[in-house]
């Protein structure tokens, strides 16, 4: 039985339904069953992009509605396996993370090469693989923020897989290079006829704002700087681009005060476009939302949000409410790990269950 969306939302749900985004729906290329035939197929991506993109819509709970539901499981490099596994040590075996996804009714896994590949021959068929390529490993002391590849595109296309995904830190004084060879790893892999996902990510301390009253913001979700983050891995020919849900806006202007200068910027980045004051504050959640999506080549290249980490009681309320804002801003769907495998199975299935339920509600719609 679907979840009782209202009941799981409370007050939130009336906020977030009724609401009107600030910039029109009509501008947007939203998800839909057509997806591929009447966006995706204007673009250069080659028959076979185009074939497992399709393949990817077609899979799952969600198969036939155009949004995506994605497992990804890459947090035994990116968080440490003992810290990440811990909680459900069945998770060291990636069978089970296969098997998650697969009765969880998600469209794809996401998940390393090793992973993935350890269990290629059983399941590559059976559900469409996504491999990341690079991760930040957290056993270098101390920690660095650096994104390093650990295979190949060959290796990803022999084990059957029809999408590749990869990180770039944005921001970060090493986000040139990995620019530089995740466009390369990108047009390779678009020749082999993959699907290209960017998990488009900023990574900077200076992006830790102390204001004039001493208080420290952290803007490295704000709306603006995670929106030029997308811009710049669409530029890169993502065919999707995952990210986090902005939780504020402002990032630039916090930047460029105290005498400092950052980057570029226009005060109706805010106010026409996202429905803020001058500097960024006061932002509905779907606009902030939506604002990804206009760098996105307005929806040209699907957003996917994270689901973020896993804080036990409230996952469920948490997991529903990033999907509502997602759908209703114009996105593609979820991309949700820790919530779902950091729990019994049966338990990290239903929640998975519930955030399709959210993209299967015709109720819910794009704002």
């Amino acid at each position: 039985m679907p979840i009782n969306i209202k009941e799981v939302l409370g007050a939130d749900y009336d906020k977030l339904t009724s609401y009107t985004a600030k910039v029109s729906k009509s501008t947007i290329h939203a998800p839909g069953p057509d997806f591929v035939d009447r966006v995706f197929s204007q673009s250069d991506r080659n028959v076979p992009t185009l074939r497992n993109f399709q393949t990817i819509l077609n899979t799952g709970r969600l198969a036939g509605t155009g949004y995506v539901s994605i497992l990804p499981v890459d947090q035994g490099i990116e968080h440490s396996a003992g810290a990440s596994f811990a909680p459900n040590p069945a998770y060291f075996d990636p069978e089970n993370i296969i098997k998650l996804a697969i009765d969880g009714g998600c469209n794809a896994v996401a998940s390393t090469i090793g992973v993935c590949a350890s269990v290629a021959r059983k399941y590559a068929h059976k559900i469409p693989f996504l491999v990341k390529f690079n991760h930040n490993e957290m056993l270098t002391y101390p920690n660095v923020f650096k994104q390093s590849y650990f295979g190949s595109i060959r290796q990803c296309y022999e084990m059957g897989a029809l999408a590749v995904g990869a990180t770039i830190y944005f921001g970060s004084d090493t986000a040139r290079e990995e620019i530089a060879y995740v466009s390369d790893m990108f047009e390779e892999a678009h020749s082999y006829g993959m699907v290209t996902v960017l998990w488009c990510y900023t990574r900077n301390n200076a992006f830790k704002v102390k204001g004039a009253d001493g208080k420290s913001t952290d803007y490295h979700t704000s709306a603006d700087l995670t929106g030029q983050a997308n811009h710049l891995g669409a530029t890169i020919k993502a065919d999707i681009i995952k990210q986090k849900l902005p939780t504020n806006n402002g990032g630039y202007s916090a930047l460029n005060t105290g005498g400092s200068s950052y980057g570029k910027w226009d005060k109706r980045v805010y106010t026409d476009l996202a429905g803020c004051d001058e500097a960024g504050n006061n932002g509905h959640p779907i606009d902030l939302c939506r604002y990804q999506i206009l760098n996105n080549y307005m929806g040209r290249v699907p957003l996917i949000n994270s689901g973020g980490e896993s804080k036990g009681a409230g996952d469920l309320q948490e997991a529903v409410m990033t999907a509502v804002v997602n759908k209703r801003a114009g996105g593609m769907g979820l991309i949700s790990g820790r919530k779902a495998f950091q729990k019994p199975m049966k338990d990290g299935a239903a929640l998975l269950h519930a955030v399709q339920d959210v993209y299967l509600d015709k109720a819910i719609t794009v704002a």
